[in-house]
């Protein structure tokens, strides 16, 4: 039987750190479990361009058109601020997700207990807080057409313009929908249908698609604003938000930081299904590569392991794997394992990114 396959880009910065506490990971399944992976590496973003003079070589882009899922570390870092911008190291991640076609970002927002203190809310506000955030990542404002900085008299003008055909709503729907009935089975649609013609057709395709299809599931329609402040007055009354790339970009920002840490947060973009049934998909922390502590064993490597648990339960049909992942992390995080950026506590003295990944290592032994 055909392993799974899995191409891992570790990327800048820290990214190759916390993607070595990954591959032990990924390594523990195929010993312990007989869940084997047929793991292959490459390169993207500054690394990339250091190579071969661009953020993602063609070869690189085939081989993630070509696997089942793709790990990625971060991209970034000062030694590329004076590139061209067609050749900066983002621009290799933005290739990945275009030319991949993955149109639904999964972010999700998780507050282990043990870390609740380090929210900006109440304990009790967010303590056991499970959303997740379904962002339509290839159109709407950001690729709008048309759009730039143009001079109309004596001053000049910057036009982006919101644009959804019912068939990229339709898409990003239905991914919500079945993401939902895995979960709590209940979804919050959020757009500006009140002042906004994309938000008025936004609303109709995802009722439609609701109606038709997904009546077992729980609908409901909140403009975007107001669901930024619900999501900071009380964030535990969400299961799955559907929104589109702007106000996802948005939302996704603020519930991240519900939790009190990027360093805990993975994420997922999806994209159409395979000749194998499993859809497209790139996993990643929701981080960036913190040049500032590269190299010095702080990172946290937490959110790109919490990044592969989400590959388990959605590019793999792996959710109870997932969960032992999960708990397993949950379970050190219990135990008082912190590193530098969990450092709420006095007297804690800091794991290493390698200590931390060995703990969760532990963890997972103890379920065996």
């Amino acid at each position: 039987m055909t392993k799974p396959s899995i191409l891992i880009l570790p990327g800048d910065g820290i990214g190759p750190e916390v993607m070595k506490e990954v591959r032990k990971v990924i390594d523990w399944y195929g010993t312990n479990l007989g869940l084997a992976f047929d793991v292959s590496e490459d390169l993207v973003g500054g690394v990339a361009y250091d190579a071969h003079g661009t953020p993602l070589h063609d070869s690189t882009l085939t081989k993630a058109q070509e696997v089942d899922a793709v790990l990625l570390g971060a991209v970034g870092g000062p030694d590329y601020d004076n590139l061209d911008f067609n050749v900066k190291p983002e621009r290799g991640l933005l290739r990945l997700r275009k030319e991949m076609d993955l149109f639904a970002n999964l972010r999700p927002a998780q507050c282990f207990n043990a870390l609740a203190e380090f929210s900006s809310l109440k304990t009790e506000v967010v303590s056991g807080l499970d959303i997740m955030i379904v962002r339509e990542l290839t159109s709407g404002i950001y690729f709008g057409e048309p759009r730039g900085i143009i001079e109309e008299g004596n001053e000049r003008i910057g036009i982006n313009t919101q644009r959804y055909t019912e068939s990229e709503i339709d898409r990003v729907a239905r991914s919500a929908f079945e993401l939902a009935r895995r979960r709590g089975n209940k979804v919050c649609s959020m757009e500006k249908a009140n002042v906004m013609e994309s938000g008025v057709l936004w609303r109709e395709v995802v009722q439609k698609v609701h109606d038709e299809d997904y009546r077992d599931v729980e609908l409901s329609h909140m403009y975007a604003d107001a669901g930024a402040m619900q999501l900071c007055r009380w964030p535990k009354q969400f299961d799955v938000i559907v929104t589109d790339n702007l106000f996802g970009d948005l939302l996704s920002d603020a519930a991240a930081m519900l939790t009190g840490s990027l360093g805990m947060l993975p994420s997922a973009s999806l994209g159409t299904p395979m000749a194998n049934g499993r859809p497209k998909a790139l996993y990643e922390p929701v981080h960036g590569s913190a040049p500032d502590i590269a190299g010095e064993g702080k990172a946290n490597p937490i959110a790109c392991i919490l990044s592969f648990a989400m590959a388990l339960r959605y590019s793999f049909d792996e959710g109870k794997e997932a969960d032992r992942l999960e708990a397993a992390v949950e379970s050190v995080l219990a135990d008082g394992f912190r590193t530098a950026d969990l450092l709420g506590e006095k007297g804690v003295d800091p794991v290493t990114t390698q200590q931390m990944g060995d703990a969760i290592l532990a963890a997972l032994n103890s379920t065996l």
